[in-house]
C-alpha cells in the first residue's frame, strides 16, 4: 500500500464507519478510521481513507451501501 491515502466516506456515526470498513475489507480493501470528532460536545465527523491504489474500487463499493 502506497502512502497517498484518500477519503471515500464521511459520517458522524461510529456504527456506519465500522459497517463500510469491515465490507471494504472483506473485499480485499483495507481502510483506515480518523475520528475528528470533538470528545467533549461530540460534533465532528469520521472520515474513512483508503489507498489511492483502491479508490476507485472502494467508491464504487459505498456507492452501492444505499441504505448506510
Amino acid at each position: 500500500m502506497d502512502g497517498n491515502w484518500v477519503k471515500i466516506y464521511t459520517t458522524t456515526e461510529g456504527y456506519k464507519a465500522e459497517i463500510i470498513k469491515g465490507m471494504l475489507l472483506q473485499h480485499g480493501i483495507e481502510s483506515i478510521i480518523i475520528n475528528k470528532k470533538d470528545s467533549a460536545y461530540l460534533f465532528g465527523e469520521l472520515e474513512l481513507y483508503v489507498s489511492s491504489d483502491f479508490a476507485i474500487k472502494a467508491n464504487r463499493l459505498v456507492n452501492e451501501q444505499k441504505e448506510i
